[in-house]
C-alpha cells in the first residue's frame, strides 16, 4: 500500500509562504511521496518557485511535479523547474521516473498536457499553421506519454500525472466554451492503450474532481476543487492488478 498526497495549482508566492510550508510540514506524516499537478507557481517567476522548492526540500518523501500554464507565464519554465528540482523535486516533462516505496517500485510518467477539447468540439488538424502547430503540440504530449508508460511497464504500480485534463468528466462544472482549452481526449488515448493504475491532474479550478479512462480512475486534484492542500490516494499494488482508495484529505 502507497500512500499518496496529489494537488495541483498550489500557485505559490511569497504572499502564501505560511501557508505552503505547513501543508508540506504536515504531509510528511500522512504520505508516501507528493504529487504536485502543475500551476506550481502564481505568474512563472523563479522566486515564487523558491517558495515551493523551500518546503519540498525539507522533506524526507519522494515529490514528483509537472509545470503549469501558469508557470510559462513569465517565459522562464526552465528557471521555475531548476529550482524545483535543487530542492530534489522530481520535475517531469514528457519524461518518466520511478521509486521504491513499500517494497514497490511506483512508476511516475509526468507531462504538463495542452489544449484541444474533446469529443463534439476539439480542435482540427487543418488550417492555419499556428492553429496546427497546436494540436501538434497536444500530439506531442501524447506520444510522450506513450513512451513514458512503456518505460515503466514493469513497475508495480504507474501513474500519470498532467496539468491540464485527459477526460471531459473532470473538466464538467466550467463554462462549456472553454472546455477546449483545459485538456484533451488524445492525452487519454496512451493511457487507455498501455494502461495506468492512477491518473491526476489540475488545471480546472471549476471542474469536478472524479472521471476514468475506461477503468482507470482519473482525479482532478486542483486545490480549488479538493478544498484543502493535499488529497490523500491509498494505491495498492499487486503485480498485474492494482486498487485505488479514495482516502480522503490531508
Amino acid at each position: 500500500m502507497i500512500r499518496i498526497a496529489a494537488a495541483g495549482d498550489i500557485h505559490a508566492s511569497e504572499a502564501i509562504r505560511d501557508r505552503v510550508d505547513s501543508a508540506f510540514e504536515r504531509v510528511e506524516g500522512e504520505a508516501d511521496v507528493v504529487l504536485l499537478a502543475g500551476d506550481l507557481t502564481t505568474t512563472g517567476e523563479p522566486d515564487q518557485a523558491m517558495v515551493l522548492a523551500d518546503a519540498c526540500r525539507r522533506l524526507s518523501i519522494p515529490v514528483f511535479a509537472v509545470l503549469g500554464n501558469h508557470d510559462y507565464n513569465a517565459g522562464r519554465p526552465d528557471d521555475v523547474a531548476a529550482a524545483l528540482a535543487d530542492a530534489g523535486v522530481h520535475v517531469l516533462e514528457r519524461s518518466s521516473a520511478t521509486c521504491e516505496i513499500a517494497d514497490l517500485r511506483l512508476g511516475v510518467v509526468g507531462a504538463k498536457g495542452f489544449v484541444g477539447g474533446f469529443p463534439g468540439c476539439v480542435l482540427p488538424d487543418f488550417g492555419e499553421p499556428l492553429l496546427r502547430e497546436v494540436y501538434a503540440e497536444t500530439g506531442r504530449d501524447a506520444e510522450a506519454i506513450a513512451q513514458g508508460l512503456r518505460e515503466i511497464v514493469h513497475c508495480d504500480l504507474r501513474i500519470v500525472l498532467l496539468h491540464y485534463a485527459p477526460v471531459e468528466a473532470t473538466v464538467m462544472g466550467e463554462p462549456a466554451g472553454i472546455h477546449v482549452l483545459l485538456g484533451s481526449h488524445r492525452l487519454a488515448t496512451p493511457i487507455a492503450e498501455y494502461g495506468a493504475d492512477l491518473v491526476v491532474h489540475g488545471h480546472a479550478h471549476a471542474g469536478s474532481f472524479e472521471g476514468s479512462i475506461g477503468q482507470i480512475p482519473v482525479y482532478n486534484v486542483a486545490v480549488h476543487v479538493i478544498g484543502r492542500d493535499f488529497w490523500i490516494f491509498d494505491l495498492e499494488g499487486v503485480r498485474g492488478r492494482s486498487e485505488v482508495e479514495v482516502e480522503g484529505p490531508a
